[in-house]
């Protein structure tokens, strides 16, 4: 219990009350503003010309094993997989993990059944490639070709591997679009993809295609932490560098307000309470 100090508390409250707040809200009916992304509205766009052209679309999570990336593409592919069964189009879902195919499965089977389109479902659906990075990489690269793939969804975690499986798809024309929580890779899907999803937008891409008033609440009340501690930066900036042109050290006081336990405000109090009292005994005599 030496870190649950009055200020952690209040930046518990601060934190989880928006998020509380706007998913109730949400679940009453309101409407609840998320700005959009392009990459994440061009998703159906993308299955829509597939469609059209009557060419197979697939996804991949790239080397994503059992972690919140492959949770946050899972809702992607949920949505993408009720495209499919609405439409009746070809899905193919290349994996390098055994573990997260276990989940890809479920999700896709979960999608079909929403649709009641399970007849339509069958596990040739899901391709394990390889567990090794360019063995992956290469199994996917004669996918793309095999099966004229028109709408190509790379989300997930990628290494050295993403240019090769991006330039897979613009070899056979797909339309592609990339989301990647891997910093280093983003410049590669910029460069070769139609669109590109940057970092945490990844992880709220499945309240945007959803309706669920538990994460659309939940994204816009983490929109609101994110401002509140964007201000709180921007003051602190501010105050630091008004401290040290004026040559003030506040640095202490912070600490110590931060720091301080409910014994030290206790303290505080009674120390203030028996100050007051000393002041007025000496006022009365």
């Amino acid at each position: 219990m030496e870190h649950a100090t009055p200020a952690v508390l209040a930046l518990i409250v601060i934190f989880v009350g928006p998020v509380l707040y706007f998913i109730h809200r949400a679940k009453g009916g309101h409407s609840i503003f998320v700005r959009r992304i392009p990459g994440i509205d061009a998703i159906d766009d993308s299955i829509g010309r597939s469609v059209e052209l009557g060419r197979s679309i697939s996804f991949t999570s790239g080397l994503s094993g059992v972690t919140p990336t492959l949770y946050a593409c899972l809702g992607v592919l949920h949505h993408i997989a009720r495209k499919t069964a609405i439409f009746r189009s070809k899905l193919f879902v290349p994996s390098s993990d055994p573990e997260s195919l276990v989940l890809t499965d479920a999700t896709i089977q979960s999608a079909y059944r929403a649709e009641n389109r399970y007849g339509s479902y069958h596990p040739g659906m899901l391709r394990f490639l390889s567990e090794e990075q360019f063995a992956f990489a290469s199994g996917y690269q004669g996918l793309m070709h095999r099966e004229n793939v028109g709408a190509a969804f790379l989300f997930g975690r990628f290494a050295a591997e993403s240019l090769i499986l991006a330039e897979s798809g613009q070899q056979v024309g797909a339309v592609q679009v990339a989301a990647t929580t891997s910093a280093e890779q983003v410049p590669f899907f910029l460069v070769s993809c139609d669109y590109t999803v940057i970092g945490e937008e990844l992880f709220a891409a499945g309240a945007y295609l959803s309706d669920d008033p538990v994460q659309t609440g939940s994204l816009r009340g983490q929109d609101f932490v994110k401002s509140f501690i964007l201000i709180l930066i921007l003051i602190g900036v501010a105050q630091a560098t008004f401290n040290t042109v004026m040559g003030v050290d506040s640095g202490s006081i912070v600490k110590d307000t931060i720091s301080a336990t409910w014994s030290d405000l206790a303290s505080e109090e009674a120390a203030s309470k028996e100050k007051q009292n000393a002041e007025e005994g000496g006022s009365d005599a």
